[in-house]
């Protein structure tokens, strides 16, 4: 039988105080459902289907293009009026065929494990389905797991409908199941709002199995953690905490030295190497690549980038789209934008930004300096100050440095230029032509002293002293 996923996402999330659809609210840098997309996308499934409710349009936007992704036949369903997850899984109902086996999941459940879901739909068949349960210390709120005296799973009852006996079990339902279609389109069709929320509850399907003799397969989920909902902002905080956490000892598994292991952000795709040293504080989004013996240090921001061997980021850099060669020296207070290319052994100081620009080995900008569009040869100096003006006002030009010129102390390099190898420019000089290779470049104003000058002073203020 093939796999169908569902996806419920309609919830409006009142408890998060928030404009923005719960689902689409950030777990380490993305939406929840993004996080459950990613989950449905391993399972390889033939459909996905996403019930939407509040927010529909921002959802869809928002995701749009990573549901399209995820499965050869993809949907967004609308469930207008929320009446429970029973009456969410009816909207679906059209899309589902009977062939199939339906993974149901919750867009607002982001750490579950395609392991998990695997295992759980393996107990699915056309006489059988899989429950994925939990045991908790602190089953409030969860309906329970209702089962007979040799362990057979009878029925859930949600915690409003539970009796004083029934609320002391601490088997809960996580949501989660795997369902022969055929059967479940029967099942849907009987359910009744009879209950204390008034609400059509998928969980009645576990009622319904048992006496049409469907085997109903629990499968006890690995960790609470796996399985945890969120509704509100501390929730959202506790299980960004768990996948903090979870992150961290991979990274230590795989060898990385962490100064403190709760004080580490992976928002996306971490990749490193041996013996990488992580200060506190630092924070990777995107997909980062950290070569053998990286140290970066505390409060560093990497997005979508690549770090060579032996590259050492000091405190406070910002990397966003570059790659850096092996041994170079970056900060501290250095921006890497996005096209920036930096050859081995380069070295990028504090308060320096590089944008669209490749640096040649060797090269080095140490302080207070902005290189943008530009090609910087090997062995290169750009000194303190030195600006390579590369905006025009409407359009961006290229500007060339030589291997082994040097710039000097406030410099402007008006592009598109060109410095020649080996060529030196002045200090505070405007290079607004070519610098031919070899050669000294003095372009400032000459030095006058004016005897005599007074200073202006303040309406009403006092003189200055004369000189």
């Amino acid at each position: 039988m093939t796999l169908s996923i569902v996806i419920l996402a309609a919830g409006q999330g009142k408890r998060m105080n928030s404009a923005l659809p719960k689902v689409l609210q950030p777990l380490a840098g993305r939406p929840l459902l993004g996080h459950v997309l990613a989950a449905a996308r391993a399972l390889e499934p033939a459909a996905v289907h996403v019930v939407y409710g509040h927010g529909g349009e921002q959802v869809q936007t928002a995701l749009g293009a990573e549901l399209a992704v995820v499965a050869p036949r993809s949907s967004w369903v609308l469930q207008a009026e929320q009446k429970g997850t029973g009456h969410a899984m009816q909207q679906a109902l059209p899309a589902l065929h009977d062939d199939e086996i339906v993974l149901v999941l919750y867009g607002d459940v982001p750490l579950v494990q395609p392991e998990t879901l695997r295992a759980l739909v393996a107990l699915a068949g056309p006489k059988s389905l899989g429950l994925l349960t939990v045991e908790l210390p602190d089953p409030t709120g969860y309906g329970r797991i209702v089962r007979d005296a040799r362990g057979k799973v009878l029925r859930i009852v949600e915690q409003k409908d539970a009796n004083a006996r029934e609320r002391r079990i601490r088997e809960g339902n996580t949501g989660i199941m795997a369902v022969p279609v055929k059967r479940l389109r029967g099942w849907l069709g009987k359910l009744r709002n009879a209950n204390a929320q008034g609400e059509y509850y998928l969980t009645d399907i576990i009622a319904m199995a048992v006496k049409d003799k469907i085997k109903v397969a629990p499968l006890a989920a690995p960790t609470v953690a796996e399985v945890l909902g969120i509704n509100d902002r501390i929730q959202l905080a506790e299980v960004e905490a768990e996948l903090r956490g979870a992150c961290a000892r991979a990274l230590l598994k795989a060898g990385v030295t962490l100064a403190d292991p709760a004080r580490v952000d992976v928002r996306g795709e971490l990749v490193v190497g041996r013996d990488v040293f992580i200060d506190i504080n630092a924070v990777f989004e995107g997909r980062v690549v950290l070569g053998d013996g990286v140290i970066v240090g505390p409060g560093c921001v990497l997005r979508d980038c690549e770090i060579a061997a032996g590259v050492r980021l000091n405190a406070y850099c910002v990397i966003e789209g570059a790659t850096v060669g092996a041994g170079a020296i970056i900060g501290p207070f250095a921006r890497l934008r996005p096209g920036a290319a930096l050859g081995p052994d380069v070295h990028i100081g504090n308060f320096v930004e590089i944008k669209n620009s490749t640096m040649g080995a060797g090269a080095k900008a140490n302080h207070l300096a902005y290189v943008g569009d530009a090609s910087v040869g090997p062995r290169a100096n750009i000194g303190a100050g030195t600006i390579v003006a590369n905006y025009d006002g409407a359009n961006k030009h290229h500007t060339v440095i030589g291997a082994d010129a040097h710039t000097g102390s406030n410099s402007v390099l008006v592009a598109p230029v060109s410095v020649g190898d080996g060529a030196t420019v002045g200090a505070g000089s405007t290079i607004t032509k070519d610098v031919p290779a070899g050669t000294l470049a003095v372009a400032r104003g000459k030095q006058v002293a004016i005897a005599g000058w007074k200073r202006p002073v303040k309406s009403g203020g006092r003189r200055a002293a004369k000189p």
